[in-house]
């Protein structure tokens, strides 16, 4: 069959032949939590109901998967709230999500997933308040470059147990070939695919790559999260009819997109603001004290960005949020009951200039008519108390937002959990030139941890120690807040402490039966791509590649020719070349132990 019939597509086959026991002393991190690999995870709390998340690595792909879920008061679900069953299958990439209801308010529950007699991980989440409430804090995360560094921010916010929820304001993957943006040399990690994701498939395996990450799971396993996307889920400088890292001769871009899109969806546990769209834009009630209102300034109506001189930068008709979504937003100020005005916001809404000219017109700086249109929305109706919480520039920063002078709110923008900051030192410069500036640090790694009760909100920034080796010590570098009813910042010297340590316990990092689930110790995970020409790759965990094999359909044993073999973030990584090999249907055998006993195989199709 020649190469340009056959169509480029998935088609994954895995078979169980036999089973071959492995004895061990130490339970792997990752294979006690078999076959949930990719941990458990919460998301888009609210006072009654919290969606609750897990993907299945199945041994059939071609199957469709159910199981049951449990949700407890306590972590030994001797006290069930909620069960229920599901299921799931290719078309959602073996993913689960369920929106567990029926919940009481500021409480933290316990849950957990069965598939097949084995348990997920527990996961440990959390409803939002409702009434007077004195506290909430929240950690404020952005820009996780798994090629930059360890996730140690994730660890250190995860050992604290005194965070109600986690806000991801973009960037949770990102979209470049391997090496493609920021490498560092100091660390041996990357990511699958290795080259720059376009299709489903591509960037379905780089939220597989990243959620194999142990710092990674361990924050989603114990807090729930509240996540918006920024341009790295589908490409750099993203805007709603294109971007800067897409080229024509990548296919469509709304393809591209609509695949980033959905791989979000069935990779982050997230609801769309209506059944069954894709609009991110949307509210959280944190009892009377706050309403958190997440945007998308990404791809719900951005107009391209044009250079800092472009005489169209001023064009009124310009807008980084569209209007239906501008429309939504200034509504949501106007009426909203709550003392405080939270925004999570992916790009910075603050005016920074360089001699006269901004520095960075992908930020709202870039749509100067849409800033004033919701600073004078403030300004006319007297709204107050207004904080933006923002990612995206890999940096820190707490400045005033002015409408001519006049303080209209404050923002805190936190710095990258690994990505790269500035080269060059420009904060005093920056600062200079921009008054309304407090402070900002260029170059260092962390979260900022937001603080919020009726008298003030406060921001505490966190640095980790290093990226280069996984230690999650950090410290407090900085803190600034904004009182009630000010609309600017003062900076204090002392961290917020809020509502303390909680008294619920964090999760376990493998599951309840973990010394029942882990008996098959070597496991393969999945090959792609499949069919092919040129190489297949393996993912495997604890199997050396002596042990795999490929047998034709006749039976006749061919000796692999491996090109390479790489350890990325607990999972092998092996390449197979198969070149030389004819056109045809072939199976790829693990085989267990000196008997060479064959555990699992693939069934895989070859051309030429």
């Amino acid at each position: 069959m020649k190469k340009n019939t056959i169509r480029y597509f998935l088609t994954i086959c895995l078979v169980a032949m036999s089973h071959f026991a492995f004895v061990q002393s130490i339970l792997d991190p990752v294979e006690c939590i078999a076959p949930f690999y990719h941990g458990v995870a919460s998301g888009d709390p609210e006072s009654d109901k919290v969606m609750i998340w897990t993907r299945i690595t199945p041994t059939d792909f071609g199957s469709t998967l159910t199981g049951t879920y449990q949700v407890a008061l306590d972590n030994q679900f001797q006290n069930i709230v909620s069960t229920g069953s599901y299921s799931t299958d290719s078309t959602m990439d073996f993913t689960v999500k369920v929106d567990i209801t029926g919940l009481q308010p500021n409480t933290f529950y316990y849950y957990e997933f069965h598939y097949d007699g084995y348990y997920s991980q527990v996961g440990r989440t959390k409803t939002l308040p409702v009434g007077d409430i004195e506290n909430m804090r929240l950690a404020i995360v952005s820009c996780a470059n798994l090629e930059s560094g360890y996730f140690n921010v994730y660890d250190a916010i995860a050992e604290r147990n005194d965070i109600d929820a986690i806000l991801m304001l973009g960037d949770y993957i990102y979209e470049y070939e391997s090496g493609g943006f920021g490498p560092n040399p100091n660390v041996d990690r990357s990511w699958e695919p290795l080259e720059e994701i376009i299709g489903l498939n591509d960037y379905r395996l780089r939220y597989n790559s990243y959620k194999m990450d142990p710092s990674l799971r361990k924050l989603h396993q114990n807090y729930p999260w509240i996540c918006i996307w920024d341009d790295h889920e589908t490409a750099n400088d993203s805007y709603t009819d294109g971007a800067q890292n897409h080229q024509t001769n990548e296919g469509s871009w709304y393809d591209r997109m609509s695949n980033g899109k959905k791989a979000y969806f069935e990779w982050i546990p997230i609801r769309p603001q209506i059944a069954d769209s894709q609009k991110i834009f949307r509210t959280f009630d944190l009892g009377n004290l706050a309403k958190l209102i997440m945007l998308d300034t990404r791809l719900e109506g951005r107009n391209e960005q044009l250079n800092q001189t472009d005489p169209n930068l001023n064009n009124p008709d310009r807008t980084i949020l569209g209007t239906e979504q501008m429309d939504w937003f200034k509504n949501e100020l106007l009426t909203s009951p709550q003392q405080w005005k939270i925004i999570g916001n992916q790009v910075m809404v603050g005016e920074v200039k360089i001699l006269g000219i901004p520095i960075n017109t992908d930020s709202w700086d870039g749509y100067p008519a849409d800033r004033q249109r919701l600073f004078d929305h403030l300004t006319t109706n007297n709204i107050d108390n207004m904080v933006v919480l923002t990612g995206d520039i890999h940096t820190s920063w707490a400045m005033n937002l002015e409408n001519a002078n006049t303080p209209v709110g404050v923002e805190f923008v936190t710095p990258s959990v690994t990505s790269p900051g500035s080269p060059i030192n420009l904060s005093g410069l920056i600062t200079i030139e921009n008054t309304h500036i407090e402070w900002v640090e260029l170059t260092q790694k962390g979260f900022v941890l937001v603080d919020i009760d009726t008298n003030r909100v406060q921001g505490d920034w966190y640095f980790v120690n290093t990226i280069n080796d996984p230690d999650p010590s950090n410290y407090c570098v900085k803190s600034y807040y904004s009182p009630d009813g000010v609309n600017s910042l003062s900076v204090t010297g002392i961290p917020s402490v809020g509502h303390g340590i909680f008294n619920e316990s964090l999760a376990e990092p493998c599951s309840r039966n973990a010394s029942t689930n882990s008996a098959d110790h070597a496991v393969m995970i999945g090959i792609y791509p499949n069919p092919s020409s040129s190489e297949i790759k393996v993912q495997t965990i604890d199997i050396d590649i002596s042990k795999i094999e490929i047998i034709n359909t006749s039976g006749e044993r061919i000796e692999p020719r491996f090109a390479s073999s790489k350890l990325i973030n607990g999972v092998t990584i092996t390449a197979i070349d198969i070149e030389e090999l004819p056109s045809g249907n072939y199976y790829l055998v693990v085989n267990g132990g000196k008997q060479f006993t064959p555990i699992k195989s693939i069934s895989i199709f070859i051309f030429q």
